[in-house]
């Protein structure tokens, strides 16, 4: 296996851990208008990932910093042609994390309820747009000779990104009431399990939608396989969420979009960003890449790198493992 095959490897993984953590996240963020009936309640959604969600987009700076130094070329394309798309992604994402720390800033009943909508629209949207976004990269787009992305914002709008956009909204909102039935206790945790159930039923129906048209158009045996686990694993998700068992219902959720993007990814290999006008004009492993040098010292600092930052990252989810409730609320001090 060539260097710019491992990297294609890496980056994959490591846009299937954004998936996995941010997923969640997302989730919980959407579940703070669909799930919370009041403000303590809300309160304990955000306090289940307020120690993790930064960490969890170190994910997305890894995988962008990698595809950057290692197929500058891919990331040149995706990132002009995807350029609005992922702007607001990005606004989203910025303004988020100010929403989570400014919030409790002050007492005021507008401040706050502002902040709290921001924090659901700003989940909701980066979990419906990366969908879109992986959906067209995996369908491909219109790409010229010269590998530059000569479509505009509306062919990225089409009918399998925008169902791709609907699976991960809902998937990732399925993953985060699971993960807050796993972290909660008292009646939100009951409500919580009870509205993954229906969730879960939806991103069923649309992922099983979603993958079979990827499994037609571009699968093969490995990605058929991802599919069947991908399908396996999120019907163990729901009968563990019914069966009261949250732990291994998030674990099964998280094998859901493991073995999801897997199969993106699998369906895509050996492109990167297909060209819908011409297969000649595609971006590749091979004509996307840094050169071999480059790539020897990026794996080196991975080797190096990543078992630290996965280390420290599993410690904090260690550290802050305890449920908590609606009890645990504090009455804010300013």
């Amino acid at each position: 296996m060539e260097l710019h095959d491992v990297w294609f490897v890496l980056i994959a993984v490591l846009w299937i851990g954004y998936f996995f953590l941010e997923g969640f996240d997302f989730g919980v963020g959407v579940l703070t208008k669909l799930l919370a009936r009041n403000r303590p309640e809300r309160r304990v959604l955000i306090n289940t990932i307020g120690p993790v969600w930064d960490g969890n987009e170190v994910w997305l700076l890894s995988a962008g910093g990698a595809t950057f130094a290692a197929f500058p070329e891919w990331y040149a394309t995706l990132f002009s042609g995807f350029y609005l798309p992922l702007l607001v992604i990005l606004v989203s994402l910025i303004v988020r994390g100010v929403a989570f720390e400014y919030r409790a800033k002050r007492p005021e009943e507008n401040w706050q309820r502002n902040w709290e909508h921001a924090i659901f629209w700003c989940s909701l949207i980066p979990a419906f747009l990366w969908g879109v976004a992986f959906g067209n990269i995996v369908r491909g787009v219109k790409l010229d000779q010269s590998h530059e992305y000569v479509g505009n914002v509306l062919d990225l709008l089409n009918p399998y990104a925008l169902i791709g956009g609907l699976v991960t909204l809902t998937l990732f909102t399925f993953h985060g009431a699971v993960f807050t039935a796993l972290k909660t206790v008292g009646e939100i945790r009951e409500r919580a399990r009870k509205l993954a159930l229906w969730v879960g039923l939806v991103a069923a129906v649309l992922a099983l939608i979603f993958m079979l048209w990827t499994q037609i158009e571009n699968g093969d045996g490995k990605s058929l396989v991802a599919f069947a686990v991908a399908v396996a694993a999120l019907v163990a998700a729901l009968v563990a969420n019914q069966a009261g068992r949250e732990g291994w219902s998030f674990a099964f959720s998280g094998v859901t979009i493991v073995a999801a993007v897997a199969m993106l990814f699998l369906t895509l290999f050996p492109n990167v960003m297909p060209s819908s006008l011409n297969d000649e004009w595609s971006l590749t492993v091979t004509n996307a890449s840094s050169s071999p040098y480059t790539l020897k010292i990026m794996t080196w600092c991975a080797v190096i790198a990543t078992p630290i930052v996965m280390l420290y990252q599993g410690w904090t989810y260690w550290v802050f493992r305890k449920r908590i409730g609606t009890q645990h609320i504090a009455e804010p001090v300013h």
